[in-house]
């Protein structure tokens, strides 16, 4: 007997839908399973089978084939257990003939016939609204987040025998056996807006003492989308500072909040019961981290942690002990914002659309220009340095150096600025920004490339001349001549100014990466 049950498979961060069929005729026994399927897609058989037989429901000695469709894209993961244990039922004549269809199942068995957690419910329940399919049985662990899709009726089981009673049941009494799943998002949203404003952030820069001329970067940089470099001794709050941006980026809306919920739950990292993840990503790996991790891939591709940032911030603590290769590999994720995998199986394109903020001592001993506690040579320092490439540093627009705290400062226990206060200020230059490049592929003033310069940061005579100044003076390339523009166009509208003035330009050109260490 034939039967066929709908899934879905994942191919990046989306999904499609899948078809199960499943046939069992006379024969040999077997169980065969055909569809260009990975080992622990194979490895379903073994676990349908048991765990049917754990929950009292023997499979006949006959031949079944199972058939994963379209059969020429790869599938992977544990959630086809689910639909193939369902069509394998409906094939041996245990729930009605059309009773499972159009409605779409995801997740993997126990045993004992427990469903467990799968990963990448998200993408698939989305692919499943937009194909027009209007119901899921999904496991209790993952409901909540596929529940987030509007237009589709999700289901929450606990094992398989709740299913098979499901499907045995009339229309009129199915409602009482397995419980519809619903989110309100909006709830979601105020419950994080809370913490920004009526509740305490974890991490606030009202506990950052002194560092003004960091704190100020920080500021430029959650508005524009700058890349930002801090280069300091150890202890001069390099780390503090950059686990509080995140609190002074505005909140994910709910498009944003999507994206980031279907890279999280691609990986696996889905908290059970979690719904949405509504706070921005920040990710810090250790310098030890190889390529693969950082950027994504491996055998079977899986995000990297450029990706689990999407969104939100990455930070590169110690950065010139990364790999060179590693770090290299950044390059082409951040100017596309998302970064291809490709494998012998296909390509697969990732979401890496993070703000990198990195920190580094300024040499081995990090010490230097100290000359009473540095013992490093030039040459030592030069090589140092030297471990970060030029086209990496070139996606940089902004570097400060941060000085020791001193004694008075620690003493005199003043709070510095509040995350929230500093937040508002990022939220209405976000908004300028918003207005201005509306229906351009725009979207923060870091986004600005050569071509547009003059449009975007137009200078007037007065500030032209100072430019000039700044460019002979300073001995600037032209790629830091276009990154100081970047930031003061920034700058201005954090000011809320039109046009960006001399003083936009100055400050902008004191966040350059220092020559002393650089050149240029």
């Amino acid at each position: 007997m034939y039967s066929t049950v709908l899934s879905g498979a994942l191919h990046g961060v989306t999904a499609y839908l899948v078809s199960v069929e499943v046939d069992i005729a006379n024969g040999l026994p077997a169980f065969l399973m055909v569809g260009s399927l990975s080992t622990e897609v194979r490895e379903s058989r073994e676990r349908v089978t048991v765990a049917l037989k754990n929950v009292g429901l023997n499979l006949p000695p006959k031949r079944i084939t199972v058939n994963l469709s379209p059969a020429d894209r790869r599938k992977e993961g544990t959630a086809f257990d689910l639909p193939i244990a369902v069509g394998v039922l409906e094939s041996m004549g245990m729930i009605p003939k059309g009773s499972a269809e159009s409605i779409l199942f995801l997740g993997e068995l126990g045993l004992d016939g427990e469903l467990k957690k799968a990963k990448g419910v998200l993408p698939v329940v989305q692919a499943a609204a937009a194909g027009g399919i209007r119901q899921c049985i999904v496991p209790k662990a993952n409901a909540k987040e596929a529940a987030v899709v509007p237009g589709v009726t999700v289901r929450e089981a606990a094992n398989i025998l709740d299913i098979l009673h499901y499907l045995m049941a009339g229309q009129d009494e199915r409602q009482d056996i397995l419980r519809v799943i619903s989110v309100d998002t909006d709830s979601l949203f105020r419950e994080a807006a809370h913490g920004f404003s009526g509740g305490r952030l974890r991490y606030d820069f009202s506990e950052v003492t002194g560092q003004e001329s960091a704190r100020r970067a920080a500021e430029i940089a959650a508005a524009g989308f700058h890349n930002l470099l801090m280069v300091g001794p150890p202890g001069a709050g390099k780390s503090m500072i950059a686990k509080r941006i995140p609190g002074i980026l505005p909140p994910l809306t709910l498009e944003e909040s999507l994206e980031v919920t279907a890279v999280v739950s691609v990986a696996g990292l889905m908290e059970e019961g979690e719904a949405l993840v509504t706070e921005r990503p920040y990710r810090s790996p250790h310098h030890t981290i190889s390529q693969a991790a950082l950027i994504g891939g491996s055998a079977v591709p899986r995000p990297g942690v450029i990706s689990l940032a999407h969104r939100g911030v990455l930070f590169l603590d110690e950065l010139p002990e990364f790999q060179r290769a590693a770090l290299d590999a950044l390059r082409q994720p951040l100017e596309d914002r998302s970064v291809n995998i490709s494998r012998i199986n296909g390509n697969v394109t990732y979401p890496s659309d993070f703000m990198l903020v990195c920190a580094m001592n300024p040499c081995p001993c990090g010490y230097y220009p100290d000359t009473n506690r540095c013992r490093c040579s030039r040459t030592q320092v030069g090589k140092y340095m030297g471990k970060i490439s030029g086209p990496v540093l070139d996606r940089i627009d902004l570097c400060v150096e941060l000085q020791p705290v001193d004694y008075a400062s620690l003493q005199a226990g003043k709070k510095g600025e509040s995350s929230a206060d500093i937040r508002k200020r990022v939220e209405q230059a976000r908004q300028i920004q918003k207005e201005r490049f509306a229906g351009t592929g725009y979207r923060f003033n870091g986004d600005i490339e050569t071509a547009a310069m003059e449009k975007y940061c137009g200078l007037q005579p007065e500030e032209k001349k100072c430019m000039e100044r700044l460019y002979h003076s300073l001995q600037l390339s032209a790629r830091a001549y276009h990154r100081i523009l970047r930031v003061a166009r920034t700058i201005a509208d954090l000011d809320g100014a039109e046009q960006i003035d001399t003083g936009h330009l100055m400050e902008a050109a004191f966040y350059r990466p220092s020559q002393e260490y650089w050149g240029h």
